[in-house]
């Protein structure tokens, strides 16, 4: 089985592919920085993880990411989309750059969005898949309230984009779910936060090895469905 985890070279992303490979995956760490992600290979030192350079904003860094993979392996079991940017809690919505916000929608909406079309034909004819979108909690329009705004609408509307694919492909094999890890202890979190990065992997991970009756269309933490 193999795996594909964007944004890979620390945090959240490093340990989903520690975790997948422990499971028994052939895993791909992605991450647009080049020397930190060979680096961060080096720092797991497992054959069963390699690595391959990718920039989920550049068209023709997904194509070329997407030509490797088939002509080496074939197919694409799990593609984890964990890339994602601008937790902008410096901005509210009456003021945002809008230039900020068209960045952060280019990496955290329009990324998975890309890494979607490219790898789903693999999965198609594999019947067989599952796309973890790795959103936040800051995405739920379920007491959403006011700040972070370039962040909490580009996961919201990366959640709607995990319920436009679940719904165009049911029954083909591919399951498509959303995943907030939680408040975890990352760059991004800070040191602050209450979860371990394994625990907020753990939720990623398990989405990623659904079985084939495993929910589509969904938004979990810990296997848990949260309200949208």
């Amino acid at each position: 089985m193999i795996a594909l985890v964007t944004g890979a070279n620390r945090g959240i992303g490093l340990e989903v592919c520690r975790q997948l490979a422990k499971a028994g995956y052939e895993v791909i760490l992605t991450s647009r920085d080049e020397e930190k992600g060979r680096r961060a290979i080096k720092e797991l030192d497992n054959d069963r993880i390699s690595y391959h350079s990718l920039d989920v904003a550049d068209d023709n860094s997904v194509a070329k990411l997407q030509s490797y993979v088939e002509e080496r392996y074939g197919r694409l079991d799990v593609l984890v989309n964990n890339a994602g940017i601008n937790y902008d809690t410096w901005q509210n919505a009456e003021k945002a750059d809008l230039i900020t916000v068209q960045e952060t929608f280019d990496t955290n909406v329009l990324g998975p969005w890309r890494m979607s079309q490219a790898f789903i034909p693999l999965m198609r004819k594999h019947g067989y898949g599952r796309i973890v979108n790795v959103s936040s909690g800051a995405g739920a329009l379920d007491g959403m309230g006011g700040g972070t705004p370039a962040y909490s609408v580009s996961k919201a509307s990366l959640n709607v984009l995990t319920i436009k694919l679940a719904a165009d492909l049911k029954g083909t094999g591919i399951l498509v779910n959303s995943v907030g890890p939680g408040w975890v202890r990352t760059d991004m979190g800070g040191k602050e936060a209450p979860r371990s990065v394994a625990e907020g992997a753990e939720g990623i991970v398990w989405a990623a090895t659904l079985p084939k009756d495993g929910p589509t269309g969904g938004f979990f933490r810990d296997g848990k469905r949260i309200e949208w």
